[in-house]
């Protein structure tokens, strides 16, 4: 399907990703950390979408932390949405909801509420011709107002689905005090820089920091509730679904030209100066440490699986430029 975006060149590195990677291990390998490989590195390559998507999440974790922790704020989730496109509208849709984000953060109730932001753009699909019952809890509140039942026709069915996730910097105190923006207010200023009178879903929530885990009286391992969890996730997670943008070549080819070049995942205010410490490493001890004691660098080849081709027992300089922070990038 990518093919014919590509120079041979980029056809060979999107063909042979992670054909070989390098990694430290553990004595029983059961715990993995890239060294070296060969990731392309491919926004619409599905190793790397999974890979960059969770290094998004750490990054969006330890942000979270240093500003809560070193400058006192709280944070707010907000998704922005629009009615559904036809494919021929999409990349106008897309350079729509930019403009319009830009006046809405100009507005000043909204200036005054934070002091900055993370937006991801995602884009979905709609292939489905009827309505499925997985669609109707997950739309259920769209299904009751359109009177639509599981097995009727999907009035949506071929069409494109824009749509920001956010999450805001605010004051401790923005919750109870003069400064909150209800709802109703954020849905009348969307639908009002949007200029669509028929827009009719905005979702805001509060995004809070778990205290106490109940069951055992301790912090859990991130000291995120769930709703932290869902935030960064949403935020983190890829712009396009390859099970949406494989569907076929035509719908592929509607995703690569509407998301290509576009800005997916942006900081503005606080959190892009908050990118630019994490950037310049100035943030790592908010990442956990991971206490596995490595012991052998290991070479896999893919062949149909990932097969061992050598190991040998690590070096202490190879030790010391091991990354201490604890994610396994293991994609076997």
């Amino acid at each position: 399907m990518i093919e014919k975006f590509l120079t041979p060149k980029g056809v060979k590195r999107f063909e042979t990703c992670g054909n070989w990677i390098e990694f430290f291990t553990d004595k029983d390998l059961t715990k993995f950390k890239v060294n070296n490989a060969d990731f392309c590195n491919h926004r619409f390559c599905p190793i790397c979408m999974f890979r960059q998507s969770r290094k998004d999440s750490l990054k969006i974790s330890v942000l979270l932390d240093y500003l809560e922790q070193e400058h006192n704020r709280a944070f707010m989730f907000a998704t922005f949405t629009a009615p559904n496109v036809k494919a021929e509208e999409l990349r106008g849709e897309i350079t729509r909801f930019n403009k319009a984000y830009k006046e809405l953060m100009r507005r000043p109730v909204i200036e005054r509420m934070n002091d900055g932001f993370i937006r991801k753009l995602e884009v979905t699909y709609n292939g489905e011709q009827v309505i499925t019952p997985e669609y109707y809890i997950r739309a259920r509140d769209y299904c009751d107002r359109k009177n639509l039942k599981i097995g009727d026709p999907q009035p949506n069915y071929n069409t494109y689905h824009t749509h920001f996730h956010c999450i805001f910097s605010v004051s401790k105190g923005y919750f109870s005090g003069g400064r909150y923006v209800k709802r109703d207010r954020w849905l009348e200023l969307w639908r009002h820089v949007m200029g669509n009178e028929s827009i009719t879903q905005v979702d805001v929530r509060r995004v809070k920091r778990a205290d106490v885990n109940a069951a055992s009286g301790e912090n859990d391992a991130k000291g995120i509730d769930k709703a932290r969890d869902k935030a960064q996730f949403e935020i983190a997670k890829y712009a396009a679904k390859n099970t949406d943008f494989v569907h076929s070549q035509e719908v592929f080819d509607v995703f690569f030209n509407a998301l290509h070049r576009r800005q997916i995942l942006t900081y503005g205010g606080t959190f892009a100066a908050a990118n630019k410490k994490y950037k310049a490493k100035e943030l790592e001890h908010y990442k956990t440490l991971d206490q596995t004691e490595y012991v052998y660098l290991v070479f896999y080849r893919w062949l149909n699986q990932y097969v061992e081709q050598k190991r040998h027992e690590l070096t202490a300089e190879e030790y010391a430029a091991m990354k201490k922070i604890a994610l396994d990038e293991s994609p076997m």
